[in-house]
Formats: structure tokens, C-alpha cells, sequence
């Protein structure tokens, strides 16, 4: 029997193969299809996706034989690689100088002819062949020799399919390793330095109070604005924390049953209002089923700044809320600054500011309303902003009930 030498791209063709991450896998439905189909375009007990891999050739589809594998040096699909021709076929492997010895060529199921299509990838590697065997001599029609190369290229594009996967899965990988890096630097500096601040900001108060007769009052405002400098760094600390464990919040899917109004009473109460305003609940007083919790995080960042970006003497806000199959639809507005066109795309990016300064002349970070999208598409949601400049800004956002 006489045997193919390997050509001079074989590494490489080997690299393709084992890049592809198939050999060794388990069925396929995609795969098993083709093969049964070619077994009856072709009329033939036997069809194949064979592999051709250092040693052996290899089966990630087959029809009507029970091996998985056989020794490459006795295959045929590697003649067929070999042989740059559209349609491999042997007519009756007995009497072929080639195969007459061919031990697959005896037995009681005898390889007696054969046909096959090269499968090479993107870059011309010969993978392996989809084919054809039956146990009597014969030759295909132009009709199935046609079908047996259409069906090859399908099983190509089934095999550029898993390489796009298979880098796609990888990125993926790389990407939430990085991320879950970022998280744990984000963590650990975060918390190493909330403490330092916090002394820091005691400190401040006890150097004022200690020492009021000998500070003047030059030093008294470098002091302030110390601490003013002190809690702004605090709360950025705070809300990269949040950033990064909105997740968290979310992946716990605490559900809860509670009245809406009394969640946004309960946030009024958090924050610091020294503001003329005039806040508008909902018309109905909903009782929400969903994580509380990471809600409170959203409308307290949303409602928040409609009271930091705001230019007007008195503070109006809306809260409305509508129920609907599977989803609640939320939208607050307010008479505030409002937020350029052109910002609108980029303020759920992180560190994206739309404004200079708030209304007591702090520049915000860019973090809330970024944490605010990630947990609202954790929630199975999505939000959108509507503004005008010096006139109103409205945020709609939905969530999945729970």
C-alpha cells in the first residue's frame, strides 16, 4: 500500500486543526445532519466527517459504522486532502494501486468505493473531507457530486462558525478576568482608604475646635475646604464601591413586596435636602414586587441629582410609575438644568460628566448614572434619557417584575 507524504505546510495545517478545538467533542446535531444527508443524496450506507489529525483520522460525524477513529495511515480522506480535486472518488478500491492492500479494503463491510470533499478553512488548510463509502463498486452522478460539494460547504462554514466561538468565548474570559481584577483593585483601594479619609476628616474638626483662638479665619476656610475636599474624595470612594458590587446587589435577587411611595419617602429622608422643592408621587400608590434594594440605588441616584443639577429657586420633581405585564415603567422629571444633546449618548458611560458643576458648585464624578444602567440591565431593563436645556430632563427606565 502506498502512503501520502505529509506536505511542508502540515505543522500549520495541524495548528488550524487543533485551533479550531473540535477533535475529541461530542455529537452534533449541525454535523450528524449533513452526514445523513450525504448517506441519502448520495444513495450511500456510509458518510463521514472525518478529521485528519497527526496519527489518526477522525470522526466528529458518522453514518452507518460504529468507529469513532482509524489509523491516518490507512485513510482515505488523506489521499483525498491531497489531492486538490473538487470530488475525491474511487471507484472500486480493489483493483487501485493505492488502496488493493488497504486493510479497510477486506472484512465483511469492505471500503469498496469511496468519494470525498477536501474541507479547508479560511486560509486554505485541509481540515479534513465530508464522505462517502459504500461496499460496492460505483461512481456518483454529477447531480451527487454536486450535493457532496454544497454539503462540504456547510460543514466549512459550520467549522468558521466554531472558530469565531471559540475566540469570542476566549475574549469573554479574558474580559471578565480583567474585570474581576479591576473589581478586587477597585475593593481593596477603595476600602484602604475610606479609613486614612475618615481620620482625616476627625481630625479637621478636632484641629478647629482645639486650637479656634490661635487659627485665623484665613485658616479656618483652608480647613473647610479641606474637609469639603475629604468628603468629596469619600464619596467618589463610595460610589466606584457601588459601581463595582451592583452587581451583587442584583446576583442576590432579594424580592420583596413593598408600596413604592413609602421606598421614595424613605429616600427623601437619606438625603440632604436644604432645597425649595415640591415632589410629585405617583398617582397610584403601586405595591412593586422586585429587589428593593437595587431600586433604591437607581431612584436614589436619579432623584438626587434632580435636586444636585438644578438652577431653579424652587425644585420640582415628578415620579411616575405604570404597571404593566412583566415589566413596571418608571420616569422622573425635573425642571432642572437639562442636559445637551450631544451629552445625552455618553452620561451612562463611566466617568462621563454632562455638567461642569453641580448646584453647590461640586463637579460630579460620572459613576452614579453608570451604575444606575448597569444594575436597571441587571434587572432586565433599560433606561433612556429626554432633556431640554434649561427646562426639564426626564429619565424612563423599566425593570422586570419579579
Amino acid at each position: 500500500m502506498k502512503t501520502t507524504p505529509l506536505s511542508t505546510a502540515e505543522a500549520k495545517r495541524l495548528k488550524a486543526l487543533r485551533n479550531l478545538e473540535i477533535l475529541d467533542t461530542e455529537p452534533e446535531q449541525q454535523y450528524d445532519e449533513v452526514t445523513e444527508l450525504a448517506s441519502l443524496v448520495c444513495e450511500a450506507p456510509i458518510a463521514l466527517i472525518s478529521l485528519i489529525d497527526k496519527n489518526r483520522q477522525w470522526f466528529k460525524s458518522c453514518i452507518g459504522i460504529g468507529k469513532k477513529e482509524t489509523n491516518r495511515e490507512i485513510s482515505f480522506c488523506q489521499h483525498a486532502i491531497a489531492s486538490n480535486k473538487p470530488v475525491f472518488e474511487i471507484t472500486d478500491a480493489r483493483i487501485d494501486a493505492r488502496f488493493k492492500n488497504n486493510p479497510l479494503t477486506f472484512g465483511e463491510n469492505p471500503v469498496v468505493f469511496y468519494a470525498g470533499v477536501t474541507l479547508k478553512d479560511e486560509n486554505g488548510f485541509a481540515l479534513g473531507t465530508l464522505c462517502v463509502i459504500d461496499h460496492e463498486p460505483r461512481t456518483l452522478d454529477d447531480r451527487q457530486r454536486k450535493a457532496l460539494i454544497y454539503l462540504a460547504n456547510q460543514v466549512v462554514q459550520l467549522f468558521n462558525i466554531r472558530l469565531k466561538n471559540n475566540v469570542l468565548r476566549e475574549s469573554q474570559k479574558q474580559l471578565k478576568e480583567k474585570n474581576t481584577q479591576l473589581k478586587n483593585f477597585a475593593g481593596v483601594v477603595s476600602h484602604d482608604m475610606k479609613m486614612p479619609l475618615a481620620n482625616m476628616i476627625v481630625t479637621i474638626d478636632i484641629l478647629k475646635a482645639k486650637y479656634a483662638n490661635i487659627i485665623d479665619e484665613a485658616g479656618i476656610e483652608y480647613l473647610r475646604n479641606l474637609k469639603r475636599s475629604a468628603f468629596k474624595l469619600s464619596d467618589y470612594i463610595s460610589n466606584i464601591l457601588m459601581h463595582y458590587e451592583s452587581d451583587n446587589i442584583t446576583d442576590n435577587n432579594q424580592i420583596e413586596e413593598f408600596k413604592l411611595n413609602d421606598l421614595i419617602e424613605d429616600i427623601i429622608g437619606m438625603l440632604d435636602i436644604t432645597e425649595d422643592y415640591q415632589l410629585h408621587f405617583p398617582e397610584k400608590d403601586l405595591t412593586l414586587s422586585t429587589n428593593r434594594v437595587a431600586l433604591e440605588q437607581i431612584l436614589l441616584n436619579l432623584i438626587g441629582n434632580s435636586f444636585k443639577y438644578n438652577d431653579k429657586d424652587k425644585i420640582i420633581i415628578h415620579i411616575e410609575c405604570i404597571e404593566e405585564e412583566g415589566f413596571y415603567n418608571f420616569v422622573v422629571t425635573d425642571n432642572g438644568i437639562g442636559i445637551p444633546k450631544e451629552k445625552q449618548k455618553s452620561i451612562f458611560e463611566l466617568f462621563s460628566t454632562a455638567a461642569e458643576k453641580d448646584r453647590r458648585g461640586s463637579k460630579g464624578n460620572g459613576i452614579g448614572l453608570s451604575t444606575v444602567k448597569k444594575i436597571i440591565r441587571n434587572l432586565g431593563g433599560d433606561i433612556k434619557v429626554e432633556s431640554k436645556v434649561g427646562l426639564k430632563t426626564s429619565f424612563k427606565f423599566f425593570i422586570e417584575k419579579e
